[in-house]
């Protein structure tokens, strides 16, 4: 059982900078692929970014492109979500999330955080 807890979130306004962190707790972090979801006031939850287990290799949304980096030390148990130029649509909480393979589609994630809230404004 992997348990997941992510820090980092607040206030900031458009055009800042908010590194998000996730913390893993259990056996084989390093063996799962990571991903980062947003959930928009009154929207879907929606991928944001993935970064495989191993190889480092990662995707993002074409509206993050460019400006969020993930990135992962398997030493520490940790994934980070680093967002650069934020725009009010960015605004969520975010979740990061853990599967034994690597790709986008949320049901298959295995394990989820908490959470943590990301408020751009203007």
């Amino acid at each position: 059982q992997v348990q997941l807890v992510e820090s980092g979130g607040g206030l900031v306004q458009a055009g800042d900078s908010l590194t998000l962190s996730c913390v893993a707790s259990g056996p084989g972090f390093s063996n799962y692929s990571m991903g980062w979801f947003r959930q928009a006031p009154g929207k879907a939850r929606e991928f944001v970014g993935a970064i495989h287990w191993s190889f480092g290799m990662t995707k993002y949304t074409d509206s993050v492109k460019g400006r969020f980096t993930i990135s992962r030390d398997n030493a520490k148990n940790t994934v980070t979500l680093q967002m650069n130029s934020l725009k009010r649509e960015d605004t969520g909480v975010y979740y990061c999330a853990a599967r034994a393979t690597y790709g986008m589609t949320q049901s298959d994630y295995e394990y989820w955080g908490q959470g943590t809230q990301v408020t751009v404004s203007s």
